[in-house]
């Protein structure tokens, strides 16, 4: 933990309505902002900044986990591209934004932060509906 407090830490226990699945490295959360439909964070359980910090089966476990989340996100939205965006430079916490993308979209096929956007806020069932579909792709259930 850091001396300051860190927000991707303690993101599953604030974020309870957008929690996807608990995996054995890291935390699935959906971004509140669903703009980019489908968009989610996974976060580390480690708190650490950098992936060389963590040792080679966590890391190596962390990156079956990015892919595992990648591929039922790709059966629930089939994307265009898939994007994985590990920056760390405002949070240093590892988390991954895993964010499927189209060619319709107004950004494509510049990088999501390219320009600023309005953020698309859903209903609560809509989140649940939408946790609840990827939940699903995740457990081989779609």
């Amino acid at each position: 933990m850091t001396s300051t407090p860190c927000p991707m830490c303690d993101r599953w226990q604030s974020d309870a309505g957008l929690r996807i699945a608990e995996l054995e490295h890291s935390y699935l959360i959906l971004n509140r902002d669903q703009f980019f439909p489908g968009y989610c964070l996974l976060v580390t359980k480690q708190h650490q900044t950098e992936l060389f910090h963590l040792d080679q089966p966590a890391r190596q476990g962390l990156m079956e986990e990015v892919s595992r989340v990648a591929q039922a996100l790709a059966t629930c939205f089939q994307p265009d591209k898939l994007n994985y965006e590990l920056l760390g430079n405002m949070v240093p916490h590892i988390h991954w934004h895993l964010v499927p993308r189209f060619r319709s979209e107004p950004l494509w096929p510049r990088p999501i932060w390219s320009e600023p956007h309005q953020e698309l806020l859903l209903a609560a069932e809509q989140y649940r509906e939408r946790c609840d579909q990827i939940r699903r792709a995740l457990a081989g259930d779609v």
